[in-house]
């Protein structure tokens, strides 16, 4: 599996990101620790997560992968989440999540949620530092400076060492870069935002913003929730047991039976060719799923086949302005 830099860093990450959303949840620990095993073993070296994931005990999972040694953690790029409090993104009454109360500055993009967020997910996770530190969601209510005042300390006490964003539009981008520029920071490395065929809707200025000020770009979802991941088994118990197939998803699988490749495979090669992608993000719930991942590393789409996808699933007509105006 070869690798790239991520966005204008010089730290060198692997074509795909192993998303832990499943992992002590509908994975078992033993299922998940041999599937980050094999993932590693494969040349998967980006692992992502957030501290809202099954109320925290997916990073705790992390924490025992990487207790077992073996260059584990030094050979991971481990990337983490901080805005909202573990499993909990609505809720203003104060709720008891892993152990610990969550009050009203639990939560969102404040220093002191920001410290405190960190510090328990490096209890969690085992380890003395995060690589990649990245913001959740915009916080409409933090000011920059705060943030970044927050960050800074959290990259002077070596805990944290590449800060990125998730779900951020192209204007929030944009004025965490510039904030960033005055204080003489390097700002956000990252961005990670869903991104499949069936919505491309980051093409008209998140991606734009995110090659213009060199930044990774890491899309999630690739596989739209599963509504691209081809037919469900008989038995599959995951989110494609309850999806309902629209007219362009069932003519793209019958565009990919006439390929030879499962649809699920096609979609994820289609997002990571994409140009500005850098890694994306999969989600594999078996072993199974994780093997027909790699396997979208080995499948280059033709100019034809890449014109019949757009006439499928038509994006925004290209970067904004354009996409809507002369």
């Amino acid at each position: 599996m070869s690798l790239r830099r991520f966005g204008s860093t010089a730290l060198q990450v692997g074509p795909l990101a192993l998303g832990t959303v499943n992992f002590s949840w509908l994975t078992d620990e033993a299922d998940s620790f041999a599937i980050l095993d094999r993932a590693a073993e494969a040349g998967i070296n980006l692992i992502d997560t957030s501290d809202n994931y099954n109320a925290g005990q997916t990073e705790a999972l992390l924490g025992r992968w990487f207790a077992q040694g073996g260059g584990r953690r030094e050979k991971a790029v481990l990337a983490t989440k901080v805005y909202s409090p573990p499993s909990e993104w609505r809720s203003r009454e104060p709720v008891k999540r892993y152990g610990t109360w969550v009050g009203p500055n639990q939560r969102g993009l404040s220093a002191k949620h920001i410290r405190e967020a960190c510090e328990a997910s490096l209890k969690r996770l085992a380890t003395d530092y995060i690589d990649l530190y990245q913001m959740h969601h915009v916080d409409r209510t933090a000011r920059w400076e705060e943030i970044w005042q927050a960050m800074e300390v959290l990259i002077q006490q070596g805990k944290v060492l590449y800060v990125g964003s998730s779900n951020f539009a192209g204007w929030h981008i944009a004025q965490a870069q510039e904030s960033a520029k005055a204080r003489g920071a390097v700002g956000l490395v990252s961005e990670q935002s869903v991104y499949n065929l069936t919505k491309r809707v980051v093409e008209l200025e998140v991606l734009p913003a995110a090659r213009a000020y060199g930044m990774a770009f890491i899309p999630y979802s690739p596989l739209g929730g599963g509504l691209l991941g081809g037919r469900p088994a008989d038995n599959d118990r995951g989110r494609r047991s309850n999806i309902k197939p629209t007219e362009a998803v069932q003519a793209f699988q019958a565009l990919c039976d006439e390929l030879g490749h499962p649809a699920g495979t096609v979609a994820l090669a289609w997002v990571a060719s994409q140009p500005g992608v850098t890694a994306a993000v999969i989600g594999p719930r078996t072993m199974a799923q994780l093997e027909s991942s790699l396997a979208a590393l080995d499948i280059e789409l033709s100019d034809e086949t890449l014109k019949r996808l757009d006439e499928l699933f038509p994006g925004p007509g290209g970067p904004a302005p354009e996409a809507y105006a002369w």
